[in-house]
């Protein structure tokens, strides 16, 4: 009795977080394309913001600084990328990159500067090596926009951090590292044009972007805090592998070993999510996936949990402002009309 508590209250393990990084993954649908890749030399600034999208940039070569402002209550920041390391605004953020510790006088309306180039296989020229004139040596860059195309995205979006680094000498990124190479190989192949697979081993590193973060204890709200405590990390992975069981908080409160009250209070300080809106969130992402199936709306209140097919088609209209059977109709409709890629990857 005394192992089986100890198992139970034992710290998350890898795969608690490969499958909360999956689940993520999945639920936000996410879509990334580039929209270019080349080098800066001299004089630059760069940003993504003010298009309204979520957007990513990766560091081929040379380093830059990742500039912030202030927002919710943080700090600014300025924070030093490096080859390898990337970075993933997953809100449209007032934000620039540039050779420069310092960050502009004003992030809000940050005006571009510098013209970008194709790659070349030289990281910086070689007068420039000694490292005594950053500013002018090269920075390549691969930048792009995310997609979340679940139409649930918005509340799983409002329990992660506005944006993501991920550096590339953290231990848990090393399968991360591999990716990379893969990037930078395909951009030096393809010059300023980019690619399919580029795009796609972008969402694999984004992936990895999700597992680190979990390592941050700055950056880790919602259901990254509630998988780190290891009085939750189980709680959350069994509400995932199993939406349909009667997950009450009086439920919930037992599985973690808490009190009612406490459970409640420890929940909410945690991720700043009621655990009701917790269950409710992963029950929807279940139901929207097996309605893209083609499974009906009998069959998929069933699995989540819902004995009445009413009260889970009103649950996931409050959820994502359709019925289940207008958004089944309107998933098959989009596969249906979708044009074959040759470029994927999977065929």
């Amino acid at each position: 009795m005394v192992l089986a508590c100890l198992v139970r209250l034992r710290a998350p393990t890898m795969s608690n977080t490969d499958q909360i990084a999956d689940w993520l993954l999945s639920e936000l649908e996410l879509k990334s394309a580039l929209f270019h890749v080349g080098q800066y030399c001299g004089i630059w600034r760069a940003s993504t913001s003010g298009l309204g999208r979520a957007s990513f940039h990766v560091i081929l070569h040379g380093y830059c600084w990742l500039h912030v402002p202030a927002r919710h209550g943080h700090s600014a920041e300025s924070i030093r990328l490096a080859k390898g390391d990337s970075v993933f605004l997953l809100k449209d953020m007032p934000h620039c990159l540039s050779p420069n510790e310092l960050a502009p006088d004003s992030l809000e309306a940050v005006i571009r500067l510098g013209t970008m180039v194709p790659l070349t296989p030289d990281e910086v020229p070689g007068h420039l090596k000694d490292g005594k004139n950053p500013a002018a040596a090269s920075v390549g860059l691969a930048c792009g926009f995310f997609d979340f195309e679940s139409d649930i995205s918005d509340s799983i979006l409002a329990a992660l951090p506005d944006y993501i680094v991920a550096k590339h000498d953290v231990p848990e990124l090393a399968g991360a590292r591999t990716v990379f190479e893969l990037i930078r190989v395909e951009a030096l192949r393809s010059g300023d044009t980019p690619t399919a697979m580029m795009a796609r081993l972008t969402d694999l590193l984004f992936f990895y972007a999700l597992r680190a973060m979990a390592l941050k204890d700055e950056l880790t709200p919602g259901l990254w805090s509630l998988m780190r405590q290891a009085e939750f990390a189980s709680l959350v992975s069994a509400i995932i592998d199993r939406p349909e069981e009667n997950w009450t908080t009086a439920s919930m409160a037992n599985f973690a070993h808490m009190s009612r009250a406490r459970f409640c209070k420890r929940f909410v300080e945690v991720s700043n999510l009621p655990p009701a809106q917790f269950v409710t969130t992963v029950r929807m992402k279940v139901a929207a996936a097996m309605l893209r199936e083609g499974n009906n709306s009998s069959q998929v209140a069933h699995r989540v949990g819902y004995h009445s097919e009413s009260a889970f088609s009103q649950a996931f209209k409050r959820e994502t402002g359709v019925l289940p059977g207008a958004y089944r109709r309107e998933k098959s409709q989009a596969v249906a009309s979708a044009p074959p890629l040759a470029t994927d990857l999977v065929h």
